[in-house]
């Protein structure tokens, strides 16, 4: 009787499976993937990983290589496909429409490395030539483009091809992000305000572990799960000594879950709401401690300096400092030099601005970051329309002080078991 039991139960379990398997397959979004892997944060790496192994519940187009900064490159993600070919033997006994290894190989393209000038655009790139083709293909579904580092790519396919904005959807893991590509992103939202774009600023830090809580979800997931499951388990240890950062992955999870076509409603992904503008406080002086601008804004120098014909149009001729980094500022033609800037972090952060130019005045100031996004309202701020989605400004939704992370933190320990149970497969 207990067998019998135990038969019909496995029945069930194994038509329940089958049922949600069939759900997401109607469901299907198609999905490009823009990831600085590689660089200087290895949690690309670890989003990557998850994304292989749940590359049945989306239609993958391809993945892009966009590293604004740093030393990423596509052969990292050809390096990861490579362990995921070994596992797929395994994988594909419990899973079915995982995407063969070399369709993911043919899809993957390189684009461009650093960051773009002031005007936000240079030259086409393997990557950005495949989003535009990616996303002129003839299909009923938009392109959902996943964005995990800069939008250069990005920027350079609608700068070539602008027919393509009504044909994409643009999820951008924000924050840190915004500030390796500030140019690329105000060459966006100045000249494609119309885009369906969900900036996610501080909702994806909701799914980041956190080291000091000893469980099964965060410090202790590693152990739990992922060692000894097969070789993206082995090399999983490389990245944060196995901790699970995965910043990027509420991305994937947005097109996973709920209904991406709604971004207010509930998702694995996050949820987000409408906003009319893009926070750009501009300043022609230096400023300080008392001039206060909200977070993630693009934060907008122009100093007047010698009117030099010599020195090329959008050519990087002086340097920012700020918060231990150092950024291009360019020279606009006429006497008008002009740095943007982008910061996560809050308080009040000194600068300096300094250049070789003879004669060129030197900066040396602060600036009050407040955490609210967008903040205050400028009469410079960018104005968005009606399809661009950003973190929800609730208080209720703050998760610790990140805006609209509670949205994606409510879901966090469902979607660690249901990535757990995939990964007992390869034990």
């Amino acid at each position: 009787m207990k067998k019998i039991f135990l038969a019909i139960a496995l029945f069930h379990f194994i038509a329940m499976d089958i049922h949600a398997v069939k759900t997401m397959d109607s469901e299907k979004y198609r999905v490009l993937v823009s990831t600085d892997i590689g660089g200087t944060d290895p949690d690309d790496n670890q989003s990557v990983a998850h994304m292989l192994m749940y590359s049945d519940r989306f239609d993958l187009e391809g993945l892009v290589s966009s590293p604004s900064y740093g030393s990423g490159n596509k052969e990292e993600i050809l390096r990861m496909i490579d362990l995921y070919e070994k596992d797929l033997p395994v994988l594909s006994r419990h899973i079915e429409g995982l995407t063969p290894p070399d369709e993911l190989r043919r899809m993957t393209k390189q684009g461009r490395k650093g960051a773009a000038p002031y005007c936000g655009y240079t030259n086409p790139t393997e990557g950005s030539q495949w989003i535009v083709e990616c996303a002129r293909r003839k299909r009923d579904k938009p392109l959902w483009v996943l964005v995990w580092g800069g939008l250069d790519d990005v920027a350079q396919a609608l700068h070539d091809a602008p027919d393509i904005v009504d044909n994409i959807r643009v999820y951008w893991i924000g924050g840190p992000n915004k500030k390796w590509s500030t140019n690329s992103y105000a060459y966006i939202v100045e000249n494609f305000p119309q885009l369906w774009m969900i900036e996610d600023n501080a909702s994806y830090r909701g799914f980041i572990t956190q080291n000091k809580i000893k469980d099964k979800y965060n410090a202790d997931y590693y152990d739990t799960y992922i060692k000894g499951a097969g070789f993206l388990g082995d090399d999983f240890i490389r990245y944060y000594k196995g901790i699970p950062k995965m910043g990027d992955t509420p991305s994937l999870l947005y097109v996973m879950n709920g209904d991406p076509d709604d971004p207010q409603g509930e998702s694995w992904g996050g949820s987000f709401e409408p906003t009319t503008r893009s926070s750009r406080p501009v300043f022609n002086r230096p400023t300080s401690a008392e001039d206060t601008v909200p977070i993630y804004s693009i934060i907008e120098f122009h100093i007047q300096g010698p009117d030099r014909s010599d020195i090329p149009t959008d050519s990087a001729c002086f340097t920012l400092t700020i918060a231990k980094q150092k950024w291009d500022g360019f020279h606009l033609g006429g006497g008008d030099y002009a740095v943007r800037h982008s910061t996560y972090y809050t308080g009040t952060l000194p600068y300096t601005i300094t250049s070789d130019i003879p004669g060129f005045p030197e900066y040396e100031g602060a600036i009050t970051v407040e955490n609210l996004w967008p903040g205050r309202e400028s009469d410079t701020d960018y104005k968005v329309g009606v399809n661009w989605y950003t973190d929800k400004s609730d208080p209720k939704l703050f998760w610790k002080d990140l805006q609209g992370a509670e949205t994606v933190y409510k879901w966090r320990q469902e979607v660690m078991d249901d990535w757990g149970r995939r990964l007992e497969y390869l034990k």
